[in-house]
């Protein structure tokens, strides 16, 4: 039996899903109205064979690569004037979350007259948006991590001030995903396994959120249960596309649920991130199982629910952060954050910012400044 066969979803928004299918992208771009589109991707991905097959697959068709690993307000702007100057009208974001974070923030920001922090997510900034100045935008995933391709929003580092934003608007959704886990084969086991618990404590975390949201739960934990199941298949054989396939989905299942909420990880990740330009979801899954201990307290419930779905021989917290611990140790996960390369510096302002992030508010325990810092401390060393 075909495990892998070619599907389309119309939830949360069009997904094409299935190998093979970015030999669909030209069609793609035609039913999302797009003529002249800016392809986006990062640095790292612009003299990768996929790209050339898409601008291929593309008529009109620009590219724009200066997208860092974490995108910077620069490169916002930047592919700004490079999509005006080509007079596009749609963008295809082809890449990690970062591509295509910036890909939707550019797209966004096309029609606006507004400078980009007015579009922080706090309150109802979105509402000062002008719609009609929102480009459609095709997104590509070529790693099963952020779940980007299905939010309505990107995560932009402000340079100066050292934080990390969230601009957001309901209508920065793509209009069309192509999900083809042959675009993740080439990606090496680090990254594989970086990505991949980047999808998990998405899930995990919108889980733990407080608040009734059943739709997102079930979510969360199918995606956590496709993660056990298949992360350690596709960092063991890159080939193996059907691990690859139930990898993207899960990463689209651990964004779709966060609609739910997140967390004190990605609170504390996102100043990390900023501070030390470490991978995100390596620094998710660093910090993980600290905040897990932090939040034992609000989270046993969840905690046995989880523990049910992925038939763990005990139920509860305390089966759940060892197989956690185990997942990781079997990945090669560092267990600390000095491993991969943050020290003690900033830690109050980490602290701080961490605690001001809109991730912190969805975590089941309050989390203040001093919290955060002991927490990022705690993670520091082990």
């Amino acid at each position: 039996m075909n495990t892998i066969l070619k599907s389309d979803w119309n939830y949360p928004t069009r997904i094409w899903h299935g190998p093979g299918r970015l030999a669909e992208l030209g069609a793609a771009c035609r039913e999302a109205g797009i003529t002249r589109p800016l392809l986006v991707t990062d640095l790292g991905l612009r003299e990768h064979p996929m790209i050339a097959r898409a601008l291929a697959a593309l008529d009109h068709a620009r590219l724009f690569s200066e997208v860092r690993g974490n995108p910077v307000s620069a490169n916002v702007a930047a592919g700004l004037e490079a999509y005006r100057a080509g007079r596009h009208d749609g963008v295809v974001a082809i890449g990690g979350g970062s591509a295509l974070d910036a890909g939707k923030v550019i797209a966004f920001m096309s029609g606006q007259s507004r400078p980009l922090w007015d579009f922080e997510d706090i309150g109802d900034r979105w509402t000062h948006a002008d719609p009609a100045g929102i480009a459609p935008v095709v997104a590509v995933p070529t790693t099963a991590g952020t779940g980007s391709e299905v939010g309505r929003a990107g995560v932009i580092l402000n340079e100066a001030t050292h934080q990390k934003k969230i601009i957001f608007h309901p209508r920065m959704m793509p209009v069309i995903v192509i999900s083809d886990p042959g675009l993740t084969v080439g990606l090496p086991p680090h990254l594989t396994a970086a990505t991949g618990m980047d999808a998990f404590t998405h899930c995990f975390e919108a889980l733990c959120a407080p608040g009734f949201h059943p739709l997102a739960d079930g979510i969360a934990l199918e995606g956590m249960r496709l993660v056990q199941l298949y992360l350690p298949r596709a960092c063991a054989d890159g080939q193996d596309l059907e691990a690859r396939s139930r990898m993207l989905a899960a990463a689209s299942m651990g964004a779709t649920a966060f609609q739910k909420g997140l967390g004190g990880v990605h609170a504390i990740a996102h100043p990390v991130g900023s501070f030390f330009d470490t991978h995100h979801g390596l620094t998710n899954a660093v910090i993980l199982p600290y905040v897990m201990l932090h939040n034992r307290s609000a989270i046993e419930a969840p905690m046995h629910r989880l523990a049910r779905t992925l038939d763990l021989p005990t139920p509860g917290f305390d089966a759940v952060l060892e197989w956690v611990l185990d997942l990781r140790r079997s990945l090669g996960i560092a267990h600390t954050l000095r491993e991969i390369g943050v020290d003690e510096r900033n830690a109050a302002e980490i602290g701080r910012e961490a605690a001001l992030d809109p991730s912190a508010g969805g975590n089941p325990l309050p989390l203040d400044a001093a919290t955060c810092e002991r927490l990022f401390r705690a993670a520091l060393d082990g």
